[in-house]
């Protein structure tokens, strides 16, 4: 990632905490959550490597071809999975967004590697504006609709890899950090 070193640490700390989340998520006793959260947690994690500052470490140029064939493979699997329901196609786009980064990576020329530029600028803008506008949808659904919701209503509280709102802000995050990625290319 190209960008203020302070801008990506942060990046790298949001990207892997949110990983991280993903991971307890797979212990959930909700099948819709465990299902999921796997390439969730790919995203997250992928996206904290990818983001680490280059002046720190530059990957080798092998490093972005398997960042591509992985997150091509998961691309796929998503594309797969889409045919039984239309919110994998989120996942889609992600994962298909993370292997197109990889591969502008890894094709660039050498004496480029620090002053972006890399990829095609339609298909970038196009990401761009997807991940606008489901930053802007998903952080609207994560407003309360109502606030008059009691404290003590009897209910259980639900295990950290069962809370729903969680699993949005996770989503979220993955979404800022995706247009800051898009925005740096």
């Amino acid at each position: 990632m190209h960008g203020p070193l302070s801008a990506a640490w942060l990046l790298v700390a949001l990207c892997a905490a949110t990983g991280a989340y993903c991971l307890l998520r797979l212990r959930s006793d909700v099948e819709e959550q465990r299902r999921t959260a796997g390439g969730e947690a790919l995203m997250g994690f992928g996206m904290a490597l990818m983001a680490v500052p280059a002046a720190v470490l530059t990957p080798p140029h092998w490093a972005w071809l398997l960042y591509a064939t992985v997150f091509g493979a998961a691309a796929l699997r998503a594309l797969w999975a889409s045919r039984t329901g239309t919110h994998h196609l989120h996942h889609l786009v992600g994962t298909f967004a993370m292997a197109y980064m990889a591969v502008a990576m890894a094709v660039r020329p050498e004496a480029h590697a620090h002053h972006g530029g890399a990829g095609a600028p339609a298909l970038t803008g196009a990401l761009f504006l997807y991940f606008t506008v489901y930053v802007l949808w998903s952080g609207a659904r994560l407003v309360p609709a109502t606030t008059t919701a009691t404290a003590g209503s009897g209910t259980m509280a639900a295990g950290w890899g069962d809370r729903p709102e969680l699993a949005r802000a996770c989503r979220l995050s993955m979404g800022i950090g995706m247009l800051a990625m898009l925005l740096t290319m």
